[in-house]
């Protein structure tokens, strides 16, 4: 039952600036009559995100958003998680229940939903790109999801090589890690690949350092990113004629399954599509 006061939610995160979840977030609840808010919070070291964790509950929210790069430190500041938190090693958003911060992870979630509008994931021999707080999150749902084979792209080996083993464990699929030396080949066989860095968000717009030519124009292709909604990295793979997935469906996905766990209410997904778009100008 959706309290009948005022309720504030929000994200805290590093940065933030840019991404046009408040917009989405505060458009959907104006369209079924909630008098509700969302709020974007830049926190910017780990003691802020301590400090702003133990703040929720007595500024009065009832839900937040976690996004890089917090998701996996705010972990020990909650009271409780879920299965797939723990599954998982991460959180990117909580419920607060009579004064009970709870972690929940559907990150990983609203990027099946979206990559399936696209390509089924069963069988897909993928190919990611970094491997944070969202990306541990994702390459473990994909592997749920039915894919045959994760390769993980990241600077740090001790962080790849965790989230590898962090997959196979959690899902019995074969998961490696590959090191990120200059510009990427990407391994023969690959049938997904996905950016789940930062790079090419606005406004810097950075290129994602990636050989083009060890990439198969039959190879789907994602981006996480959710401004620009179609970033350089989807831009040159539409270029070579791949299939691409663009951050923005996978932000409406996840969003639309975090709003109705806060409200109750199950949503249309063509108000949050609407929503999104007037908040990016489109």
């Amino acid at each position: 039952m959706i309290p009948p006061q005022k309720q504030m939610t929000g994200m805290l995160g590093h940065p933030v600036a840019e991404n046009p979840i408040d917009r989405m977030f505060d458009a959907v609840y104006a369209h079924y009559g909630l008098p509700w808010q969302f709020w974007k919070n830049d926190i910017a070291t780990e003691a802020d995100l301590a400090l702003a964790v133990k703040a929720l509950v007595p500024l009065g929210y009832a839900g937040m958003c976690i996004t890089v790069p917090w998701k996996v430190a705010v972990i020990p500041l909650l009271d409780a998680v879920d299965d797939d938190v723990t599954a998982i090693g991460a959180a990117n958003y909580m419920t607060i229940e009579t004064g009970r911060l709870i972690g929940h992870n559907n990150d990983g979630k609203g990027v099946v939903k979206a990559i399936e509008k696209v390509s089924p994931l069963a069988g897909q021999r993928v190919v990611m790109l970094g491997a944070g707080g969202a990306g541990r999150a994702m390459a473990v749902e994909l592997a749920w999801a039915g894919a045959a084979h994760l390769t993980l792209v990241t600077r740090r080996q001790e962080q790849g090589e965790e989230v590898a083993a962090t997959v196979t464990r959690a899902s019995g699929v074969p998961a490696v890690w590959q090191p990120w030396q200059g510009e990427v080949a990407v391994p023969v066989g690959t049938t997904l690949l996905m950016n789940a860095t930062h790079l090419g968000c606005a406004p810097e717009l950075e290129p994602v350092p990636l050989q083009w030519a060890t990439v198969d124009p039959a190879c789907t292709v994602v981006d996480v990113i959710t401004n620009p909604r179609i970033t350089p990295f989807l831009a040159t793979a539409r270029e070579r004629g791949c299939p691409v997935v663009d951050g923005v469906e996978m932000l409406v996905q996840l969003a639309m399954q975090i709003f109705q766990r806060w409200t109750d209410i199950t949503p249309d997904e063509a108000v949050f599509q609407q929503a999104v778009a007037e908040a990016l100008g489109e």
